[in-house]
């Protein structure tokens, strides 16, 4: 019997002289036309794969679904006219509107870092020593935009670039907490209260910077499993920009989208008095925006308009709703158990959102 694998067991029917395909050739020796060229490798690498992009699925279901928009909003637009749905749809409207371009334009900018700038950079500008490396990567994150989205695989991709742990979780609480993006939209979101402004960026930045010496001091490389390659080797850079301003710009929407049906719903289905009660409780409040910050799970971008809208709150519980949410929310601690395990996140999380806690207290007294 001969053998399946060998090249020449496979006649060319293009060749001159070559028998045409009937009963005489088997079905095998049919399929096996045209791998004469491919050598020894078998299967080829692109066995099995299908052709084209696998996108039609996703076109139906979002024509399927503004298809049935349009069908409600003429079936059900009369009837919702009542004062609570319309001031509803205001907050949520305004949320929305007011935080998409922040949310656009940082989640370019950081595509864009990922992208074009390499780690060779990162690591001229970090220091060898952690404990020196910890405050450089904390005050850089002032300086590169980036939201949760991006600072995981950037941290990542530090990470295995050879800086030191340390610096990389520094950089990856900082920079989505004390960007330009976020300290502008801040700025935007609580016009004339400048020093709801500063206070945010340095309980933000203490945070980072004193989870990254906690880190130095007791953190263990058995703890962090190394990343994974985001990115297949070979893209172009602008392959790589499109992928990930694609990425973090739906899984950032998508955030933004519930976080703003979710504050729109606590302003308007929760009874005032129940505000009231837990707003008027200095040390509760804080907990409870704290709390409602790792739920909604707002990129950073957009966290400040939400927390604006809480005007029943103190001005502390607001920091805190800022400062915890970039630093533990859900969404981050599914895409860093992701990047860096289980075993990394059952530690960190817990750790970030105690001194992330106590430095909102610290520098809300100080300044709020």
């Amino acid at each position: 019997m001969s053998d399946r694998t060998t090249p020449a067991a496979a006649p060319d029917p293009a060749a001159p002289g070559s028998a045409p395909p009937n009963a005489s050739a088997s079905l095998g020796d049919t399929l096996a036309g045209g791998w004469n060229d491919r050598g020894d490798e078998l299967p080829p690498e692109d066995w099995g794969r299908r052709g084209g992009q696998r996108r039609t699925g996703t076109v139906w279901l979002f024509a399927l679904f503004i298809t049935a928009m349009a069908m409600g909003h003429a079936w059900v637009t009369d009837r919702l006219t009542s004062d609570a749905f319309l001031a509803w749809a205001t907050i949520f409207t305004a949320i929305s509107f007011q935080a998409l371009p922040f949310l656009v334009f940082g989640v370019a900018l950081s595509a864009a870092l990922t992208a074009f700038v390499p780690t060779s950079v990162y690591q001229r500008l970090i220091p060898s020593s952690p404990a020196r490396a910890v405050p450089v990567a904390g005050a850089s994150g002032a300086l590169l935009p980036g939201c949760e989205c991006a600072s995981v695989p950037i941290a990542g991709s530090l990470i295995k670039g050879g800086v030191a742990p340390a610096a990389a979780l520094t950089f990856l609480l900082a920079a989505p907490a004390i960007n330009p993006i976020v300290m502008i939209a801040t700025a935007v979101a609580f016009a004339g209260q400048p020093e709801m402004v500063l206070a945010r960026f340095v309980a933000s930045l203490l945070a980072a910077v004193v989870i990254g010496w906690i880190w130095v001091r007791f953190g263990r490389t058995d703890w962090l499993r190394l990343p994974a390659r985001t990115h297949a080797p070979g893209e172009s850079r602008w392959t790589v920009f499109r992928e990930s301003m694609l990425h973090d710009m739906m899984h950032a929407g998508g955030y933004l989208v519930v976080g703003g049906l979710a504050a729109a719903s606590l302003n308007v289905l929760v009874p005032r008095e129940w505000l009231v009660t837990v707003a008027g409780l200095p040390v509760v409040s804080v907990l409870v925006l704290a709390l409602l910050a790792i739920l909604l799970s707002i990129c950073s971008e957009a966290d400040a308009f939400v927390a604006v809208s809480l005007t029943e709150f103190s001005p502390t519980a607001k920091l805190a709703f800022m400062v915890i949410g970039p630093m533990v929310d859900l969404k981050l601690i599914a895409m860093q158990a992701g990047v860096f395990g289980w075993r990394f996140v059952v530690r960190f999380a817990p750790m970030c959102l105690l001194v992330g806690l106590l430095s909102t207290f610290l520098i809300g007294g100080l300044f709020l």
